[in-house]
């Protein structure tokens, strides 16, 4: 349990470089409190998010709720950049499993016998099952987190999806070498590998099932961490449905918890701004259990 009463520390930060098992360096920022930490969380971040937008939160759990906090980008993007994204070699499994599996580990080894938590946002938490090395996780708490395929969006969301998938998405990755999603107002420029893999998983009923092998292993939650999944009423690209369609690979000890904006006195959440900071006020609904 954590201190319901927020107390305000004193925060520091450092910078936190760590390889994945295939060699991949990542860099990462590891925000700790004035005292020992009573839990260490690991904040997997969204598809094309950077670090840096999760910074607050990262500082607000350290300053408020006395947890460490380590915040960092997939291989070739931000921080963790590494030459002209067209050369980057990554795809979706890198970044949700390999690449979060060498966080984890980059947080024992710097904060040994801590209990262990994972907050994912979107990718960030949808692998986790298919994860090896869970054991000693004690919290799983995901935001934003399904499995959805194309027709799951409502419309008018549902025209801009097809568009991404079908249309000028698949175009301008093939023109590029890399989805340029700056240039298209889409968010930030991925990898193509990352693309691919994504849209193979949303055009198909069966979501990654079609990828299960050797590189991206089946679902198989064997952990005992207490699993939470929060989706929000407004956000037309993970709604609540397929929330609870990932809450329903966990097991049935997940728990699937829809927050509506309006209850907090807010206007929009969505998909992305759960984490910005005129949306503090579900922060701590994010911890409760």
């Amino acid at each position: 349990m954590f201190d319901t009463c927020p107390v305000q520390r004193s925060v520091s930060e450092r910078s936190l470089m760590f390889k994945t098992q295939d060699g991949a360096e990542l860099v990462g920022r590891m925000y700790l409190p004035d005292q020992r930490p009573f839990a260490a969380v690991v904040l997997n971040s969204a598809t094309g998010v950077p670090q840096t937008f999760y910074s607050h939160f990262a500082r607000w759990l350290a300053a408020e709720r006395g947890m460490a906090c380590l915040t960092y980008d997939y291989r070739g993007m931000g921080r963790s950049e590494a030459g002209p994204l067209r050369r980057v070699q990554a795809d979706m499994a890198d970044w949700g499993i390999r690449d979060q599996v060498a966080a984890r580990r980059a947080v024992r080894r710097a904060l040994p016998g801590t209990p262990l938590w994972v907050i994912g946002h979107s990718l960030g938490a949808m692998v986790l099952p298919n994860q090896p090395e869970m054991d000693d996780v004690v919290r799983v708490i995901g935001v934003a987190s399904g499995m959805v395929h194309h027709s799951d969006h409502p419309w008018p969301y549902r025209a801009v999806a097809l568009n991404f998938w079908f249309t000028f998405g698949p175009l301008a990755t093939v023109l590029a070498g890399y989805f340029p999603g700056k240039a298209l107002r889409l968010g930030e420029d991925l990898p193509a590998g990352v693309y691919w893999q994504w849209r193979k998983w949303c055009t198909s009923r069966s979501f990654y099932d079609a990828d299960i092998g050797p590189d991206m292993p089946g679902p198989d939650w064997r952990s005992d961490a207490a699993v939470r999944l929060h989706s929000f009423a407004d956000d037309d690209l993970i709604p609540p449905h397929c929330v609870q369609r990932l809450a329903d690979v966990y097991g049935p000890t997940a728990q699937h918890v829809t927050i509506d904006p309006r209850a907090h006195g807010l206007k929009q959440i969505g998909h992305i701004s759960a984490f910005s900071r005129r949306n503090k006020a579900i922060w701590s609904t994010l911890l409760e259990n």
